[in-house]
């Protein structure tokens, strides 16, 4: 019977990391990490069977690929750095031209914003000039506003 020893693991380790430096899937990386998990598992117990390192390095393998795309590259965590959206929604300005709901109009920011101070907007209701408004969107180089209340 094949006697596995604890370098074995290590070794497995170190070569799916390398692997995965010269093929970048960012899936070998949980192999590797998850058989220096068995590593520590056959030091602590060395008397452990084949089956078993086996079975916890695919256990872990799998957990962590799971842990991975369920988890931490969902996309909830993205950037929002160099879009508009980032530097706009949330903002308020004073209508510079009357807005209606089906009539574009236009906001003035106190400073310029993305490169403008005046951006074309809409709204669903009708906002008479020089009225302050907060930006709820940003659609291509319209933003949606909204009359700020008091």
């Amino acid at each position: 019977m094949l006697d596995v020893l604890w370098w074995h693991w290590a070794v497995l380790g170190f070569g799916c990391l390398l692997a995965e430096l010269m093929l970048p899937a960012f899936i070998l990386v949980w192999f590797g990490l998850a058989a220096f998990v068995v590593t520590a598992v056959v030091l602590l117990a060395p008397d452990m069977p084949l089956s078993g390192q086996i079975l916890l390095w695919t256990l872990g393998s799998l957990g962590m690929m799971f842990a991975w795309f369920r988890v931490f590259k969902k996309g909830d965590h993205k950037s929002m750095i160099g879009r508009s959206s980032a530097n706009l929604v949330g903002e308020t300005g004073m209508i510079a031209e009357a807005v209606a709901p089906f009539k574009q109009g236009k906001v003035r920011f106190q400073k310029p914003m993305v490169g403008s101070d005046i951006w074309a907007c809409m709204a669903d209701e009708e906002i008479a000039a020089g009225t302050r408004v907060r930006v709820q969107s940003v659609e291509g180089n319209t933003v949606f506003v909204k009359k700020l209340e008091g």
